[in-house]
């Protein structure tokens, strides 16, 4: 199949199944679009649309998100994960006001110049939002090429990857561009999946090479195993007697770098030590403790067991309101941008526990 064939399948089927009244679809500006590519990085769009609906009706344009509180924008973000994501759209936000006079950039070097903006994503603004030829290669576009073209290897190995931009290239038609970057995501999305790849539906069939040799599950090539880490730590509730919970600011790199968190304690402490590590770590007299279920929360690079403990604050606490800490009602801790376990952990704790 000619790579003009390719596209006019594709197309077609596009026209026939594929998604045409996503949110971002609507007032189609290169804004609205840019916040839809990196909410989509790493997260199905059945989840991204309820958060990108919020997050609009928060920040309607690249100003208001560039003015905004940092908290405010990670309380929009909370359970979406990945939250670097929100702090990089912030930045990125304010070198558009700063650096571009507040009108988007069009092309791709000045795109990829804004953080968190690589390749893929700056074309994808390029073909959604000016409706010019860029080929785009996500994770849903490189598993439909690794497939159709049986490019063996893992897409993260600077090869395959090259391989498989080159495919990208040769494929992208210089018409329709836009409906052409949805409807290869939605190929991916909606066909042709990671696993039990729908083939008798897909629309290029014919010329998949892995379809060929009943090789689909091939390819891509999977990421070479790591084992993770396991890592393990107290998160302590602290409450005292007006009813609030000490939060702190973890810091801005990292995991959940920049979010408000439950303070925590070194995992050496034994539960009957929590008491005298809550004075001398944290400046605050505790009960006893109590502890809650614990649980096992995984991130993309290790596993982090969690032990939960809440305790009375029965003295003195030399932990005042500042940057990097705040005493508040459950109302307003659930208000602020908290990781999704903790928000979880503060309103269901049993529901934690299963986590």
């Amino acid at each position: 199949m000619t790579a003009d064939r390719f596209a006019e399948k594709l197309l077609a089927w596009y026209d026939r199944h594929g998604r045409h009244d996503l949110p971002w679809h609507h007032n189609r500006t290169p804004y609205r679009v840019w916040v839809s590519e990196i909410m989509l990085q790493q997260t199905q769009v059945a989840t991204v649309i309820p958060y990108y609906r919020a997050f609009m009706a928060r920040f309607p344009d690249v100003q208001t998100l560039a003015e905004a509180p940092v908290d405010d924008v990670l309380s929009h973000w909370s359970g979406l994960g990945y939250y670097a994501r929100a702090r990089n759209l912030q930045r990125a936000a304010r070198s558009v006001m700063d650096d571009f006079g507040g009108k988007f950039p069009q092309t791709r070097e000045e795109l990829e110049s804004l953080t968190g903006i690589g390749r893929s994503t700056a074309a994808a603004i390029i073909a959604q939002a000016f409706g010019k030829r860029a080929a785009i290669l996500d994770g849903n576009v490189k598993r439909v090429l690794a497939r159709y073209h049986a490019v063996p290897g893992w897409p993260g190995q600077t090869s395959v990857l090259k391989q498989l931009w080159e495919h990208a290239e040769a494929h992208t038609p210089d018409e329709r561009v836009r409906d052409y970057t949805q409807g290869i995501m939605d190929l991916g999305a909606m066909v042709c999946t990671r696993s039990r790849p729908a083939c008798s539906d897909c629309p290029l069939q014919t010329g998949c090479k892995a379809y060929a040799r009943g090789e689909t599950g091939l390819y891509p090539g999977s990421r070479p195993k790591k084992v993770r880490p396991e890592k393990t730590t107290w998160m302590v509730i602290l409450e005292d007697r007006e009813g609030r919970i000490l939060l702190q600011r973890r810091p801005p790199s990292g995991i959940w770098g920049g979010l408000w968190s439950l303070p925590e304690l070194d995992p050496a402490y034994g539960a009957e030590e929590l008491q005298e590590a809550c004075e001398q770590n944290l400046g605050v007299d505790c009960g006893e403790p109590e502890l809650i279920g614990g649980f096992r929360h995984t991130f993309s690079h290790y596993h982090l067991h969690i032990q939960p403990a809440r305790l009375d604050v029965t003295g003195q606490s030399t932990v005042r309101d500042d940057a990097q800490h705040k005493w508040l009602y459950r109302h307003e801790a659930l208000a602020l941008g908290l990781p999704a376990p903790i928000r979880t952990l503060l309103t269901n704790p049993e529901q934690a526990a299963l986590l």
